[in-house]
């Protein structure tokens, strides 16, 4: 991996980073991409389109199939196959949304009520797989041997993340390696494997493919820490959840990990409590939030973001300058300094 890496704040970008570039530079594929979507979900059985279009049609960044397309341009693909492959992207996170929402019990995603909530958790764990099986279909479609084993070693090292997850909730001596591991694992696998795929259909070297892995790696990496800080600084209304949901859940994220570390043994014993599910009033919550602000763990959970995204941003040396390159690297300054 190139450890090389660029500054994020530099004095030629006075604007706040946005991923305009990045929608601007997709918006047309992108179209194609969810004509794709919308042909994949639907199904003689009423509930399935029912149930996938309510996630599906509430909005969010669509940043892994984006990812796809933005790399496709980078390397200067003129095809059409990565369109399939996008979608086939964005259908492997959708079910894993599906999944997660019914592991976690969650009750709101993006300002919306889950869909388990809505349809019952039978039904969304049954859809969910349903589009893990859309997915393969349309990898199967394209008939690259290379693209299906990327994507599918993805699915299960998602897979294998979230189990890493659950087995760490509630284990206050979680650390901060195995944390690494468990979102590089749930969240960074697939946004490495849809920017690799790029390079592959446009049939690119291995150094190009490696180089697409390793900015999409760092990307998730920085993505997931600031959605991590995110719940503990901000609203329902700005992140389109629950404040709290991961302290509710026991969740041991990197805020909670500096936290429990840099704290007193009075501050310690209520993250043992909280963490293990004794702890989980409003109050609680309020006081969980002052102390992770007062350990300046926020501000380090970002400040870890910005060296993951720094290191997205360096893999990218290796292709020239120019409006897709521009917009990834406006992509990954997006990922660390958004609040939502």
């Amino acid at each position: 991996m190139n450890d090389n890496v660029v500054p994020l704040h530099r004095g030629e970008t006075p604007r706040e980073p946005s991923l305009a570039p990045m929608l601007g530079l997709t918006a047309s594929a992108m179209n194609a991409v969810n004509a794709v979507i919308l042909d994949k979900m639907q199904s003689e059985i009423p509930l399935i389109p029912a149930l996938a279009g309510h996630l599906i049609s509430g909005g969010g960044k669509r940043m892994r199939p984006m990812l796809t397309l933005a790399g496709a341009e980078l390397v200067g693909y003129h095809g059409t196959r990565h369109h399939k492959l996008a979608a086939a992207v964005e259908f492997i996170h959708t079910a894993t949304l599906l999944h997660d929402d019914v592991v976690d019990g969650s009750e709101t995603r993006r300002g919306r009520q889950t869909a388990n909530i809505v349809f019952g958790n039978p039904a969304t764990v049954l859809v969910g797989d349903f589009l893990f099986s859309r997915s393969f279909e349309l990898m199967v479609e394209d008939g690259s041997l290379k693209v299906l084993k990327i994507l599918s070693s993805a699915s299960a090292i998602i897979a294998q993340g979230e189990v890493d997850q659950l087995t760490a909730q509630r284990e206050i001596e979680t650390s901060e390696d195995r944390y690494l591991h468990i979102i590089g694992a749930k969240t960074a696998a697939l946004f490495a494997a849809a920017s690799r795929i790029a390079a592959v259909v446009a049939e690119r070297d291995e150094a190009e493919e490696r180089a697409l892995d390793d900015y999409g790696r760092n990307l998730g990496i920085a993505f997931q820490l600031v959605d991590d800080a995110i719940d503990y600084d901000s609203d329902a209304a700005s992140m389109g959840k629950d404040q709290g949901d991961d302290f509710r859940e026991g969740k041991m994220t990197l805020p909670v990990i500096l936290a429990y570390a840099r704290g007193n043994e009075e501050e310690r014993r209520f993250w043992r409590d909280a963490i293990a599910g004794f702890r989980t009033e409003d109050s609680d919550l309020a006081h969980a939030v002052n102390l992770i602000r007062g350990h300046d763990a926020l501000n380090a959970t970002r400040e870890r973001a910005r060296h993951y995204a720094e290191r997205a941003i360096a893999a990218l040396s290796i292709f020239p300058d120019g409006k897709a390159r521009a917009a990834m690297t406006e992509a990954a300054l997006f990922a660390v300094s958004r609040g939502y």
